[in-house]
């Protein structure tokens, strides 16, 4: 849930950080590669879900009862989760529901509340830090107390609580908003720390005294200047909520059933991996690879970041 940054690190007019620098070096990176490749799968998986439905002719909610051994208790047939040409990644016990279809469409759910709660964090942290950074006062005040406030908490307790609560519809867009909102005070707190270093400077000091706005101020002197930060914080944002969405859907607080969802499947998973250990094993190894190629791809664009800035 945390971003991790020092606000010291910034310092000086715009970064001369190009975009094609940082591509390059990512290109020379093994890892990076090997994550960005794998990640591009993904999104083409969860973009494509319907039409890989289409194409096997299995929707993520379609029961296939043939697949499966009603007098075993629905253990699927075959020694691999039912595995086979029909299934390319086999089928749920009990119901026969196609995995790879629920893992198309648990990827859609996943990266779309992941991203959405990004893009919204990132929104409150930027506009809130850079208030209280800029103008500093009572408003950075007020702030602080809020950002004090909400980091008290334990972050997924309160989710958990906050989720039972409420009511099921629309579940993507209330995990969007919870954890936006335990999220955001990470974020605003660089900025703000990072805004109060840029308002001091030179550059800055000329702007100002040569007449701009202070919209001019904030959207060409300072906020180019947390571009790099602002791109390494959202990068390595994303798999820590790819994680928590699964886990609230993992405690039955998340994507509600019959929508597909990664940690969902793992907890209905749980009762059956002694006679159908693939079941567990497939989403939680799409899961796993997701969160770890997310953070690797976010660690290397971080080290292109500081090593473009630091020649």
């Amino acid at each position: 849930m945390t971003v991790a940054a020092h606000p010291e690190q910034v310092a000086g007019p715009a970064p001369a950080t190009s975009g094609r620098r940082v591509i390059r070096v990512l290109l020379r990176d093994r890892g990076a590669v090997l994550s960005g490749a794998y990640l591009a799968l993904i999104v083409l998986m969860a973009i494509g879900a319907p039409l890989i439905s289409a194409i096997t002719g299995h929707g993520p909610n379609d029961f296939d009862t043939a697949a499966v051994n009603t007098d075993l208790g629905g253990v699927p047939y075959g020694s691999l989760g039912g595995i086979s040409s029909e299934h390319l990644l086999g089928v749920e016990p009990q119901n026969g529901r196609d995995i790879l279809a629920r893992i198309a469409y648990g990827a859609r759910v996943s990266l779309i509340i992941a991203v959405s709660a990004t893009a919204l964090t990132t929104l409150l942290g930027v506009v809130l830090g850079m208030l209280a950074g800029f103008y500093q006062g009572w408003a950075d005040q007020v702030i602080c107390r809020v950002m004090d406030f909400l980091m008290a908490f334990p972050a997924l307790i309160f989710m958990i609580a906050i989720l039972s609560a409420l009511p099921q519809g629309n579940r993507p867009v209330l995990l969007v908003v919870v954890i936006s909102v335990f999220g955001w005070p990470y974020l605003a707190r660089v900025v703000r720390g990072q805004t109060m270093t840029l308002v001091n400077r030179e550059f800055v000091e000329a702007a100002r005294a040569s007449g701009a706005s202070t919209g001019q101020l904030v959207f060409k002197e300072i906020l180019p200047n947390l571009r790099s930060s602002l791109i390494v914080m959202t990068t390595l944002a994303v798999p820590g909520y790819v994680g928590t969405e699964a886990g609230l859907s993992f405690l039955g607080v998340g994507v509600t059933p019959p929508t597909p969802s990664w940690g969902q499947m793992i907890a209905s998973s749980v009762g059956w991996y002694a006679v159908d250990p693939m079941y567990f094993v497939i989403p939680g190894a799409f899961l796993f690879l997701t969160v770890l190629s997310l953070t690797v791809l976010g660690d290397r664009i971080r080290a292109a970041f500081d090593a473009g800035e630091a020649s």
